[in-house]
């Protein structure tokens, strides 16, 4: 079905031609290796098509056919441009290694612009469009040459066996290979009308989200395998939940292992989880978590005296994070870098163990969905309690223990000393009982008795310094030089530029004073785009229009509804005496966005002037017939305490001149978005249509 798309596909109008550079054939017939170079008209402005001073790019796929492990690898890159743009694609569709009736697809590119002509921006877009439109329309080509192939009487392909002469093993052999879960495609595979032995699964990055099983059962393998054991009525809260987020936030949605932390933290009342799974949601796209591993490298202060690292894995399959505590200058660190520096290592030690959950799960052949952190205290005095230290280290388990649910499988507290119980005292409230019940503390050399370290690590891995033979590379700490002490304003400085680094805005909403945002437009059929998550109560988002430019904006005196607010402020600028209709129209009908949806959209603007974004209280409706409230809506008000909401937003306006009918699958360039305007158009015919999806 795949090879039917060459020599051109009338399904992928920008794929004009392709000619075959080179071709192999192993003798059996098993390796089939066929290397194209394809012509591709890119959905590209005119401009920039005249600059570049090309019609077409061109491309080299390769695809490597192997009949033998049943495997279909695809690799592409630039030949146009090469020495501007770099772009790496690789493809590969394989058999799952739990279900032969499953074929798994994965996919996964890269794009480097070193320049072009001042519009690396631009083809950085273009990129992205046609990326993104690409992948939306795989599947749906596979599907077309499938029944094409159906309709030819073609519904079965022998499975390829060796030749009798050099038949040296089983033709039904091939190894199994570590796959990313294929069991998350049936749901939108039954949604499409697929039988069970079309379904293709698309994976990715481990944090970006996988469709969902069927409504009603998940498969026991796959339970098995990677989730554990599950009771009915766990399996069907993972469902409803996972359910939910595919409806409500239209983007990265978290792989059922994290969504199980999140109800196991709450023992599965769906409500309480789905509370706190939508706040993490915020957060980690407010501060681009998702990112931090790939974005972000530690200061060599903490590289040199940070006294943690990952180290082998314990009896259970579980990572294991080695922790010298009593080694470590807890204060000279925070002294040298400040709190949010220490904050920000701490969430990549935590990313990078999530990672190596999914790596194990892979290796061991059984669900690891937690890790195990050993601590030693050998060294702890009264220096580690600290006040600010100790503030720090308090902040950083608030932090951890809300979005990083069960993570933690076992704490192995060892060689703790006199001064310990003060420090437990400290930090034992804020810890979630749960969690508590996982630690397992000894004091001096009781470690090493029985029903210690050798009961939950192998004698092979103990490190050296617990008297093991195992040499461990975590940094031994030490005293951080006064020289690297940063003063408190430099600290602030820093601090501030560290956890702001974030595109959303936040904003408070009540009853009677709106949140709004003014947006001054030029050109007509300019874009203007939005993404906001709703992280509290309920609003209502409009899109107004005005010729005029309102007053300055006033900041509402929260003092009226005895509120303050200190995470995110609230600006009103439609004048009270302004009337509808005649100061200034709405262009969007009203939008209701419920609590913890996530929402993203555009606007094609029709005239320039002044637009103004609301987000509104959303009052509960009375009941029509009695003009009496509902007991529902009664029971909805009371949730929003005080008449407050809170929304996290980020917009941005693109111009018309790069993008003039060609707004399809657009996506921005900053990674606040999942989708963006799918179905906009700036023709003559419509000049205002956007688009909403959660």
């Amino acid at each position: 079905a795949y090879e039917r798309r060459f020599p051109t596909c009338p399904l992928i109008p920008m794929f004009v031609a392709s000619d075959t550079v080179n071709e192999y054939k192993s003798e059996d017939g098993a390796i089939h290796v066929i290397e194209r170079r394809c012509k591709l008209d890119i959905d590209a402005p005119r401009l920039l098509k005249k600059i570049a001073g090309v019609d077409y790019v061109y491309f080299v796929q390769k695809n490597s056919l192997n009949r033998r492990e049943r495997t279909l690898h695809i690799e592409a890159y630039n030949e146009t441009f090469s020495n501007r743009v770099i772009i790496n694609e690789h493809c590969s569709y394989t058999v799952h290694p739990d279900n032969e009736d499953w074929t798994c697809f994965e996919q996964s590119a890269s794009l480097d612009i070193k320049s072009f002509f001042g519009f690396e921006s631009t083809v950085e877009k273009i990129a992205m469009k046609q990326y993104t439109s690409n992948i939306k329309k795989g599947k749906e080509i596979i599907e077309y040459y499938l029944k094409q192939l159906e309709e030819e009487g073609i519904t079965f392909i022998p499975r390829w066996t060796p030749p009798v002469a050099c038949k040296s093993e089983s033709s039904t052999s091939h190894p199994r290979r570590p796959v990313s879960p294929a069991i998350n495609i049936p749901e939108s595979a039954t949604k499409e009308g697929l039988s069970n032995k079309e379904i293709l699964n698309t994976s990715s990055s481990p944090s970006e989200p996988t469709a969902g099983t069927p409504d009603d059962k998940l498969d026991a393998d796959y339970i098995k395998r990677y989730l554990g054991d599950l009771t009915p009525m766990q399996e069907s809260c993972l469902i409803r939940l996972r359910q939910w987020l595919q409806e409500t936030h239209k983007g990265k949605i978290p792989k059922d292992e994290h969504i199980l932390r999140f109800l196991r933290a709450r023992d599965f009342n769906i409500d309480k989880a789905r509370e706190i799974l939508c706040q993490s949601l915020t957060w980690r796209k407010q501060h681009q978590v998702d990112y931090i591993l790939d974005t972000w490298n530690p200061p060599q202060v903490l590289q040199d005296y940070y006294a943690g690292g990952w180290h082998h894995h314990d009896k259970d399959g579980r990572p294991l994070y080695v922790l010298r505590l009593g080694q470590m200058d807890t204060k000279g660190l925070v002294r040298a870098l400040g709190e949010e520096a220490l904050l920000r290592y701490v969430l990549s030690i935590n990313e990078e163990g999530l990672r190596r959950c999914e790596e194990n799960t892979k290796v061991f052949g059984r669900p690891i969905s937690s890790w195990t952190c050993l601590v030693d205290l050998e060294g702890l005095n009264m220096r580690h309690l600290w006040r600010p230290g100790v503030k720090a280290l308090l902040r950083i388990i608030e932090v951890v223990e809300a979005n990083y649910p069960e993570t933690l499988g076992r704490l192995l507290i060892l060689r703790a000393p006199r001064v310990f119980p003060v420090l437990w005292t400290l930090v034992s409230p804020f810890i979630d009982d749960n969690t508590r019940k996982k630690f397992l503390i000894y004091a001096g050399n009781d470690y090493q008795g029985p029903g210690g370290l050798l009961d939950y690590i192998d004698k092979e891995i103990i490190p050296d310094f617990l008297g093991g033979e195992c040499m461990c590379e975590v940094p031994e700490g030490g005293l951080v030089p006064k020289s690297l002490y940063r003063t408190a304003e430099e600290l602030e400085n820093e601090d501030i530029k560290l956890w702001t680094e974030t595109i959303y805005q936040s904003a408070s909403v009540f009853k009677g004073a709106p949140h709004e945002v003014l947006i001054q437009i030029v050109d007509a059929s300019s874009v203007i785009t939005w993404d906001f998550d709703v992280c509290k109560g309920d609003i209502v988002f409009n899109i107004f229009h005005s010729k005029r430019a309102p007053q300055p904006p006033k900041k509402d005196s929260l003092g009226a509804h005895s509120i303050t607010s200190p995470g995110g402020n609230n600006v009103q600028l439609i004048d009270k005496v302004w009337q509808l209709g005649r100061d200034y129209s709405m262009v969007e009908s009203p939008l209701i966005c419920k609590e913890g949806e996530s929402v993203q959209g555009s606007h094609v603007t029709r005239w320039p002037g002044f637009y103004i974004l609301q987000w509104k209280f959303h009052s509960m409706p009375a009941c029509a017939a009695t003009n009496l409230p509902r007991v529902d809506d009664v029971l909805a008000s009371l949730q929003v305490s005080s008449h407050k909401c809170k929304v996290m937003y980020y917009t941005e306006v693109i111009g018309s001149e790069d993008f003039r009918g060609s707004m399809t699958s657009l996506e921005s360039s900053h990674s606040g978005f999942s989708q963006l305007s799918a179905a906009t158009t700036s023709s003559s015919q419509s000049h205002s249509s956007s688009m909403i999806s959660r």
